[in-house]
């Protein structure tokens, strides 16, 4: 197939709700701006995840273990909300399986789990049929502009640090702008700071949130416009993403319940060192 949009964005998630939690309102953006394709491939159904919405506690993997068939819809519904029409999952649907995660022993940090499933994400014998297909796709799709996770998947999650490394490995095959999710400390301490004392969730604790430093940060995309589709987004991924809205003060978490502001602002590093400071993830990128 040939590309027919001058400019194309390929976001690489690990499971449903990242590409909301991290990207949703990049993916809005340039969704909807003209001679622009926005490819997402995701490479699990979060087979894994906890449940938040008590009645459909039964769906998760130590009872019914239908929750990622159930996720699939949630992921639907989310790239409706962001405008994407063209969404992927490595491999075919159900090739590679959530690998779950510990927790790691400060904050949010995640670690590997002792036993992993096997068609777990993370198994190291599966890297390198992962960087094929996800290779397959690159080479169909041709983008300019390639997005994921840094080298610690932002928080430890093996899926995400998995998802990092066969990205990177796939783009020295198929070469492109490759950039990392980030969080600038500034952007979210001054976030943190301002949350409604009326949500219900729990404020984190200093430094509890992943976040780099400000330099650190090449691209910053303005996504105040999208604000509306990327609350539409989480409300759609109701089993992952518990939301609290009060007029225009937004704050969400996890099935942790720690709070995070939902900021206007999404923030990438360049693989690529000393890459000048930007708001476009297409500036001098020519067709």
């Amino acid at each position: 197939m040939t590309p027919t949009a001058a400019r194309r964005l390929l976001l690489v998630h690990a499971h449903p709700d990242d590409e909301t939690l991290t990207t949703g309102g990049t993916m809005a953006r340039y969704a909807a701006e003209p001679d622009t394709a926005v490819t997402l491939v995701t490479c699990t159904l979060g087979e894994q995840g906890e449940v938040i919405p008590p009645e459909l506690a039964l769906l998760d993997a130590e009872n019914a273990d239908q929750l990622g068939g159930y996720r699939i819809g949630e992921l639907a519904g989310a790239c409706t909300a962001l405008g994407v029409t063209d969404h992927r999952m490595l491999g075919g649907v159900g090739r590679w399986r959530d690998s779950g995660m510990a927790l790691a022993g400060h904050g949010v940090r995640a670690a590997t789990p002792e036993v992993l499933h096997p068609r777990a994400f993370a198994r190291t014998e599966s890297f390198d049929a992962q960087v094929d297909a996800l290779v397959e796709v690159l080479e169909e799709v041709r983008p300019q502009v390639v997005l994921t996770y840094g080298a610690d998947g932002g928080y430890g999650h093996p899926d995400h640090v998995r998802a990092h490394e066969i990205t990177v490995a796939a783009v020295e095959r198929v070469p492109a702008r490759l950039y990392f999710t980030a969080i600038a400390r500034s952007g979210l301490d001054a976030g943190l700071a301002g949350l409604d004392a009326a949500q219900p969730f729990r404020v984190p604790a200093p430094d509890e949130l992943p976040s780099v430093p400000d330099d650190e940060i090449t691209v910053r995309i303005d996504v105040a416009d999208q604000r509306e589709r990327r609350i539409a987004a989480m409300r759609a991924h109701a089993t992952q993403i518990a939301l609290w809205q009060s007029g225009a003060a937004v704050a969400y978490a996890m099935s942790n319940l720690v709070a995070q502001p939902l900021l206007d602002v999404e923030e990438y590093v360049a693989a690529q060192r000393d890459t000048p400071l930007s708001d476009d993830l297409f500036t001098g990128v020519t067709a």
